[in-house]
């Protein structure tokens, strides 16, 4: 493994970017579909001397192209498929039709080797989004299978140049520098807090630099890409103000509620950025603050830059007096609580668990059940009490739809929380969330640690 001691001495020297969108293309079909192509890509990682690491990519590139369309904008993506194994591309966040969801074997068949898979949907909000793939997510994300989509307003809210998309993610590493494929599957990281990397990069880069321009407003659009991790930041630090969640705008710009910030797995978030002096993005989840990424402030313009209030997105409110309420008991794990399990209409004993690699469990059933979780009519509202009675955080994940957390234990929680698609859960914790259910299909609840997920922590619902 590389020590943190030799990490920060190799990344001194932190590549220069420019300010502005990644530049990543992605290549139109004469049909009007932009080429997608999963497959096996040799990349370094870690530095010039080391070895190049085993990925899988979009495109050759990490991450993969940034889609970016216009809010109502028609989405036509032609996935093929180079891997050794079948892949899919889920669109987190985005409510959209459910066959173009990308699940395999929820929405649809995975896509063998060789073939292809056209993705054809309309986006119908604006915000912070991203897409990774939903086969086997523990090996093909850890990989490097995921990219941005971003959504811009009818009018984009920041011209280009004030427009940043991060894409945050850690990967572990070997001693020569190269991805630790090896490790991928390991049981231990299955039953305790997920694969955690080594090593962070921010749109593939380790500790890039960023230049901006002192006294202009910026839009920071943080995307945490990676299997497991929380990343700990504290954007109060440099005078950020949050602008959204999981793509859903605030009804304006606010300070954070607390300090430090947890962006978890899957999450997004948006900052407003006016800059004074140079800054940098802080990991804080260790002994001591872990520089990521850095900002360069070059002198003050004469001219600022406007930009435009973010416009909330029509999502329904739920009606807390008639919906329908339904619990979700999550056990298992290390250290967990373990109930009878059921997988695949079998309760697992002994061996079974190591074996069949299911060591969490909804409400008794690992994994994918024949039956659904629950089915509700469109158009009801729903409210998921969920109850962590396991040893670690989960970030929680639901397809198709947001939500707003009404109630969590050890919290206070105010009206008007911000919508959300994904939201971290401690140990031995209990939340409520809510939303509508207004988007018919066979939709997916399952915890972003997505070792947590291969190993049991999924669950799906139908709104017919």
């Amino acid at each position: 493994m590389i020590s943190r001691r030799s990490f920060l001495a190799t990344t001194a020297a932190a590549t220069t970017a420019i300010a502005g969108h990644p530049l990543f293309s992605v290549a139109h079909a004469d049909d009007g579909f932009l080429e997608i192509t999963a497959g096996p890509t040799l990349k370094k990682l870690y530095h010039e001397d080391a070895k190049a690491s085993d990925l899988w990519l979009y495109n050759g590139k990490t991450p993969g192209p940034e889609i970016r369309v216009t809010v109502g904008e028609r989405v036509k993506v032609r996935l093929t498929n180079n891997l050794e194994e079948p892949t899919s591309i889920h669109w987190h966040g985005i409510r959209i039709a459910n066959a173009m969801d990308g699940v395999s074997g929820l929405t649809q068949e995975p896509v063998q080797p060789g073939e292809t898979f056209e993705y054809d949907f309309v986006v119908p909000d604006a915000g912070t989004y991203w897409y990774h793939a939903h086969n086997k997510s523990w090996n093909q994300v850890a990989r490097g299978l995921y990219g941005p989509l971003i959504v811009d307003e009818a009018t984009p809210a920041f011209d280009p140049e004030h427009d940043l998309t991060l894409v945050i993610d850690d990967w572990r590493l070997q001693k020569d520098g190269s991805l630790n494929v090896a490790s991928l599957g390991h049981l231990m990281d299955w039953s305790h807090g997920g694969r955690f990397g080594n090593y962070l990069t921010v749109n593939g880069r380790s500790r890039p630099n960023f230049e901006l321009k002192e006294g202009q407003a910026y839009r920071l659009r943080l995307i945490n890409a990676a299997n497991a991790r929380i990343f700990s930041i504290a954007p109060e630090s440099f005078g950020a103000l949050v602008l959204a969640y999981d793509g859903q705008p605030l009804p304006k710009p606010e300070k954070p509620a607390y300090s430090p910030l947890l962006l978890s797995p899957a999450q997004r978030m948006d900052l407003l950025v006016t800059p004074e002096r140079d800054f940098a993005f802080e990991e804080l989840s260790g002994d001591t603050p872990y520089p990521f990424a850095f900002f360069k402030v070059q002198g003050r313009q004469d001219t600022k830059k406007a930009f435009l209030p973010l416009v909330p997105n029509p999502i329904p409110e739920p009606d807390l007096t008639n919906a329908k309420t339904y619990t979700i008991d999550m056990t298992g794990g290390a250290m967990g609580r373990m109930v009878e399990t059921v997988y695949n209409g079998k309760v697992l004993t002994g061996e079974d668990f190591p074996r069949t690699g299911q060591l969490w469990a909804f409400n008794g059933v690992a994994n994918l059940a024949e039956d659904p979780f629950f089915k509700i009519k469109r158009g009801e509202s729903v409210i998921l009490e969920v109850l962590n009675d396991t040893s670690f955080l989960h970030a929680m994940h639901i397809h198709g739809h947001h939500f707003r957390v009404i109630e969590r234990e050890g919290a206070t929680i105010d009206d008007g929380q911000p919508w959300r698609d994904t939201f971290a859960i401690g140990p031995s914790q209990s939340a409520r969330i809510a939303f509508v259910a207004d988007n018919p299909g066979k939709w997916l609840f399952h915890c972003h640690m997505l070792e947590h997920a291969a190993a049991g922590m999924n669950t799906w619902f139908e709104v017919i």
